[in-house]
């Protein structure tokens, strides 16, 4: 990583800076998002079902908000100021949740300050992206060491919650993530670039600027929605799982989660460093078997020993999925990075929609087990649609 930010001898400040930006700012929403059920059930003291509708509400309006900012930042405008307007909204969020337990105020103010918020990480891909082809460097390396400082992020920002909002209050908690959140504002105005828009040719297929048009980015989205959403329900039900039906300790599920994280960067590096040898598609595909065995050895495995283990085909199906998965959109919707890289985000926010009410449906009617076989099921379809996208 050292060698890749200091190539040509001298340190890269704003590929630094890119990375430091990128870290804090994981941290920051790696402080909130572990502790949030938590935060809802206890301090603003709702029952489960408002507390699954404000994570409905808060994808559904993410969703919306995203792609209409990512249209914006692609047709005109500078990148970086909508960036900085994102890191306000997120101050002010956490500045709300600090100090407020009114739930109608937090899932109607809070959630739009959060919708808007959550366009920053997309809107800084896309603006790293923009500055490597412009500089003429390695895209997919510099976005795969940057996707693994998120993977960092959640190695270290989940213990870190728990152990601020237990301890210190959720006040102290929300606090320290908005201050995080104003220091990356002070980064991204003073380290960032802006990179001049590149006008599209007019002889570009409109289906290619569009997007959604393209068959191939219809079904690498249906596919990525698919991946994520076997991911979240097994978020979702894993710690629900090891502790009811196989009575094993609940701080097994911390140890699973941040062992797949974990490994989850040199996944991530090495996918980077491979990809111009074997491809997006193959590199996605193998990420993608990699998942399905690992859904498949939940079905079978169930120690504490094998669960760890399963854990690498976790990371590798993850690793990949996260880094190669977002370069695979933006290249097949040229000249859209921020609406490409969106269109990636949205697919993961699909997913954690789709995984809430599955896992909820199907917990209740036929218990834990049953969410495996279906997450099963979803990987193997997600591998089916991933091998027919056109590889770039």
């Amino acid at each position: 990583m050292i060698w890749f930010l200091t190539k040509g001898r001298r340190l890269n400040p704003v590929y630094a800076a890119f990375m430091i930006v990128a870290f804090m700012m994981g941290i920051a929403g790696a402080l909130q998002a572990p502790t949030l059920s938590l935060f809802l059930s206890r301090e603003v003291e709702v029952r489960p079902f408002w507390v699954g509708l404000f994570y409905t509400v808060n994808a559904i309006a993410g969703i919306l908000v995203s792609l209409a900012l990512a249209k914006r930042s692609d047709n005109r405008g500078d990148r970086r100021k909508l960036i900085m307007v994102c890191c306000v909204m997120a101050v002010a969020n956490c500045v709300l949740f600090a100090f407020n337990r009114h739930y109608l105020t937090l899932i109607t103010v809070g959630v739009m300050f959060a919708s808007i918020a959550n366009t920053a990480m997309p809107q800084i891909f896309a603006l790293a992206r923009e500055y490597a082809d412009n500089s003429a460097r390695e895209v997919v390396m510099f976005s795969s060491i940057m996707r693994a400082q998120l993977s960092l992020a959640w190695v270290i920002g989940p213990p870190l919650s728990f152990m601020l909002a237990l301890n210190y209050g959720f006040t102290t908690m929300f606090l320290i993530a908005a201050g995080i959140f104003v220091i990356s504002l002070a980064l991204i105005f003073f380290a960032l670039p802006s990179v001049a828009r590149i006008e599209q040719p007019a002889d570009v297929a409109l289906t290619q600027v569009s997007g959604w048009k393209d068959k191939n980015v219809r079904l690498l989205f249906i596919a990525s929605m698919l991946m994520w959403t076997c991911n979240t329900m097994y978020i979702i039900d894993m710690p629900l799982w090891i502790s009811s039906d196989l009575g094993l300790p609940e701080s097994l599920a911390g140890l699973l989660m941040g062992t797949a994280a974990g490994l989850e960067i040199p996944a991530m590096i090495l996918a980077g460093y491979y990809v111009k040898r074997f491809g997006k598609r193959r590199m996605m595909v193998i990420a993608v078997a990699a998942g399905v065995l690992f859904y498949v050895g939940l079905i079978m495995f169930h120690s504490r020993t094998a669960l760890l283990l399963l854990q690498l085909f976790n990371a590798v199906f993850i690793g990949i999925v996260a880094g190669i998965g977002m370069l695979w959109f933006q290249d097949l919707m040229p000249g859209r990075p921020g609406s490409a890289t969106t269109l990636f985000t949205n697919s993961i926010s699909t997913g954690v929609i789709l995984a809430g009410v599955l896992q909820g449906a199907l917990t209740e009617s036929f218990g834990h087990y049953s969410v495996y076989w279906l997450i099963a099921g979803l990987a193997v379809f997600a591998l089916v649609l991933t091998s027919r996208v056109k590889n770039i």
